[in-house]
C-alpha cells in the first residue's frame, strides 16, 4: 500500500468535515501531476489530509476506499472516493517541515502548489512520530 498526501482549503471541505460526512468524493484535482498521483491511487492506500489557508498542516489520515474513476462532473479529470480514518494528535506545520532537513526532498515541501503528492515510507514514519510527540 502506498502513501498519498492530498489538501484541501479547511474552508471549502476540512478533515472533520470529511468525520462528519464519514465517506468523500475527492474532486477537482486538475494540475496534470496531481492528476497523475490520483490517478495512481489504489482502493487501501492511506491518505494523509493537509489543511491549506491559514493553518498549513497534516492533520488527518484517511483512506482510499474506490481506486480512481471519472470525475463524474468532468469526465477528463479522475476522483476516488476517501473515509476518514482518524486525526493526528497533533498537526504538523508547513513550517515544522521545511524546518527539518529529512523533509528537504518532501515533494509537499519542494512543490507546494500540488494538490495531491507521494509520501515516501521514511518521510511518512518521520512525519507520523512527529504527529505523535
Amino acid at each position: 500500500m502506498s502513501t498519498w498526501l492530498l489538501k484541501t482549503e479547511p474552508s471549502e471541505y476540512s478533515f472533520a468535515d470529511l468525520e462528519k460526512e464519514e465517506r468523500a468524493v475527492w474532486t477537482g484535482v486538475r494540475n496534470a501531476l496531481a492528476q497523475k498521483h490520483l490517478r495512481a491511487i489504489a482502493k487501501g492506500d492511506e491518505l494523509l489530509v493537509y489543511h491549506t489557508g491559514s493553518e498549513k498542516a497534516v492533520v488527518g489520515i484517511a483512506r482510499a476506499v474506490s481506486g480512481p474513476y471519472p470525475d463524474p462532473k468532468q469526465p477528463k479529470l479522475a476522483c476516488i472516493d476517501l473515509a476518514p480514518e482518524r486525526r493526528l494528535a497533533r498537526p504538523v506545520t508547513l513550517a515544522e517541515l521545511k524546518a527539518a532537513p529529512e523533509f528537504a526532498d518532501f515533494a509537499l515541501v519542494r512543490l507546494p502548489r500540488l494538490s495531491v503528492v507521494p509520501v515516501p515510507a521514511p518521510i511518512r514514519a518521520r512525519l507520523l512520530e512527529r504527529a505523535a510527540r
